[in-house]
């Protein structure tokens, strides 16, 4: 009997919030461009614990995890393999430093965001906004 083909990997993004700006990492590799502090989750990791664990590696900051925003599972969201991605909203405290495989990372108002935001993120981001303005998380089903 042949096995299934594996599933999508399961990573996390935070979206860490602070008076009213986000951070965003500048990607050291492929794809290049700026994104939410996340990556996988390592095997035995619940995904809370993997927020705060990829946050602190790629910023330096200790992150609380506020809301969950969504699921987010296209298959296409990132072209070196498909994966899901749980996104937690967060604040942030301490210094930002960039780390791990983030070259940069920056507070960025919302309304001033860099470019190019890589993945899904900018639809994430977008998704996020709506959620402050109406406390409203995406559709499951999309």
């Amino acid at each position: 009997m042949s096995q299934p083909p594996p599933g999508p990997a399961a990573t996390v993004d935070a979206l860490i919030e602070r008076d009213g700006a986000i951070v965003l990492v500048r990607r050291r590799y492929e794809p290049l461009g700026w994104a939410l502090p996340g990556g996988f989750v390592d095997p035995g990791e619940k995904v809370g614990d993997a927020a705060v664990r990829e946050a602190k590696e790629e910023t330096g900051l200790d992150i609380t995890l506020g809301a969950l925003l969504h699921v987010y599972s296209d298959p296409r969201r990132d072209p070196r393999r498909p994966t899901l991605s749980v996104v937690f909203t967060a604040q942030g405290s301490g210094e930002l430093v960039a780390g791990d495989d983030a070259g940069d990372a920056q507070w960025f108002p919302l309304g001033a965001l860099p470019s190019p935001i890589v993945f899904d993120h900018a639809a994430i981001i977008a998704d996020y906004i709506r959620f402050r303005a109406t406390g409203v998380r995406p559709d499951p089903n999309v």
